[in-house]
């Protein structure tokens, strides 16, 4: 039964007409991702409505197509512009963007594109050999569990510092209030939206990145009347050997294989996604790094740690759907209105009564990222244009699309207000040397940490000992002590010995 069931999904995969959806798809997520503001949830919805009149394996590969490739383009603008395309990207933006400062876009571009079809890859084979095992303990994770897991991701704020950590907290801590405007998720009461009924959604992550990273970095271009982005071009030989050679990533494989790993575990859980994995496995990258000082400042491993870890999510969002009927996350729920469209109720036994056309799904997703492989070959010589151009045209043409991606998530003018007070706030931030990472993060997971506190507080009617004697909630929890004392533990102990 399982050889017939991988006959057929070849057999659909490698038919002309689906391998042209899914160039197809690669290019509408590749297009969507890399555009601040529009999201690869978005390119996937577009994309759903195209669906309807195709075969079912025909319209699941379009969207596979989309989601790879979106899930990847993130990190273009995140390198090259200082704008993370996706939430997913923005531990990306950390080195990426460092890199290109330093004229090494071309490589920062490569290993990310290596390093994410890898990662998507790693996830596909996971999603075709591994998914019900998974899907059973990610069943298990409950609110205390995703509590303790969240707040395990909040301490790597302590390592994206810099050398003032109280400077670190002071801008978590004001990543967190912002995290809080907005309808409470458990009461409904609208908080510090002061009368503003745009403010009752609360303050989009989009616009406060596309704030804080793009904007905020034309204001100091501007304020420093550079050139833009100072580059040393590269030669010839050297660009061709640094983009079109698997050499590029054979010292971080080890870091690769353990993020997409990391990707894989955080995706299959419902309700997370890849900032989190991300940021988890860029964290433990910097942890066990023979060069942990690099990071921050334009290290390629961490490029490489970051990428396959978002990419790793991909097929692994789908593993608690296909088998559970539960969306990992927001594509993850497309892909299932998709699959009810075309008439297959998700669950145990959809790879049962569906086996031909759920293997093409997973096939697909390996075919997708070779795909997205080959077409970001060719593409990048184009993508690394964009640093070339004049810096007067450079600056009010990433200024132009920054507004109207903040524009575009909303239809309101009003993204655009929020977009261009964070851009402030981000300028001041790096003149006064305050680090933007750390609220970034905290604005990504604290909405993440506070619902799953409070309902993991209601279910215990207020007892915290619920965290400690859930198993995976205790390790987790366990784990976030040791990563944030142990280190000064180690120093005072060092400093005792001297």
């Amino acid at each position: 039964m399982l050889y017939d069931n991988i006959l057929i999904a070849l057999k659909n995969v490698f038919a002309v007409h689906n391998l042209i959806a899914l160039f197809i798809g690669n290019m509408i997520g590749m297009f969507f991702g890399a555009m601040p503001g529009l999201t690869v949830t978005l390119s996937v919805a577009l994309a759903l409505p195209f669906t309807f009149s195709l075969e079912p394996a025909t319209g699941i590969l379009l969207l596979t197509g989309a989601y790879c490739a979106g899930t990847y383009a993130g990190s273009i603008t995140a390198i090259l512009i200082n704008t993370p395309g996706t939430p997913s990207a923005v531990a990306t933006c950390w080195d990426g963007y460092p890199l290109t400062r330093q004229g090494r876009s071309y490589e920062a571009l490569s290993v990310a594109l290596n390093s994410s079809v890898l990662g998507g890859i790693i996830s596909a084979i996971t999603l075709i050999f591994f998914a019900p095992e998974i899907a059973k303990v990610a069943l298990r994770f409950g609110p205390p569990e995703k509590f303790a897991l969240t707040f395990f991701g909040l301490t790597i704020i302590a390592r994206v510092s810099g050398r003032s950590l109280t400077r670190g907290l002071i801008s978590a801590l004001f990543g967190l209030l912002i995290a809080t405007v907005g309808m409470d998720p458990i009461t409904g009461i609208p908080r510090f939206a002061f009368g503003r009924y745009f403010l009752y959604g609360g303050i989009g992550m989009i616009e406060v990145f596309i704030g804080l990273f793009a904007i905020g970095e034309i204001f100091r271009q501007i304020e420093e009347r550079t050139k833009a982005i100072k580059v040393t071009k590269l030669g010839k030989d050297s660009i061709k050997r640094k983009i079109f050679s698997w050499m590029n990533i054979v010292p971080y494989y080890k870091t690769i294989i353990k993020s997409s790993i990391i990707g894989v575990i955080i995706g299959a859980i419902p309700g997370t996604g890849g900032s989190i994995a991300s940021f988890i496995a860029y964290d433990e990258a910097k942890r066990a790094s023979k060069e942990p000082e690099l990071y921050g400042k334009g290290s390629l491993e961490a490029v490489s740690a970051s990428e396959s870890a978002n990419n790793g999510v991909t097929a692994a969002t789908l593993i608690p759907a296909l088998t559970l009927g539960i969306p990992g996350n927001t594509v993850a729920a497309v892909f299932l209105g998709a699959l009810m469209i075309h008439g297959m109720t998700p669950g145990p036994q959809l790879f049962v009564e569906q086996g031909g056309l759920m293997y093409t799904l997973m096939i697909g997703f390996i075919v997708a990222n070779v795909i997205m492989y080959i077409q970001g070959l060719f593409a990048i010589n184009w993508f690394d244009k964009v640093i070339s151009a004049p810096p007067s045209i450079l600056l009010t043409t990433i200024l132009l699309m920054c507004l109207v991606g903040a524009y575009t998530l909303s239809n309101s003018i009003y993204s655009c207000y929020i977009a261009l007070v964070f851009g402030v706030l981000g300028y001041l931030m790096q003149k006064y040397e305050y680090p933007v990472a750390p609220m970034v993060i905290a604005i990504i997971l604290g909405p993440m940490v506070e619902e799953a506190l409070r309902q993991s507080l209601i279910l215990s009617d207020g007892s915290y000992m619920i965290f400690l004697i859930r198993p995976i909630s205790f390790v987790f929890i366990f784990l976030a002590m040791m990563v944030s004392f142990l280190p000064y533990i180690f120093q005072y102990i060092k400093s005792k010995k001297r």
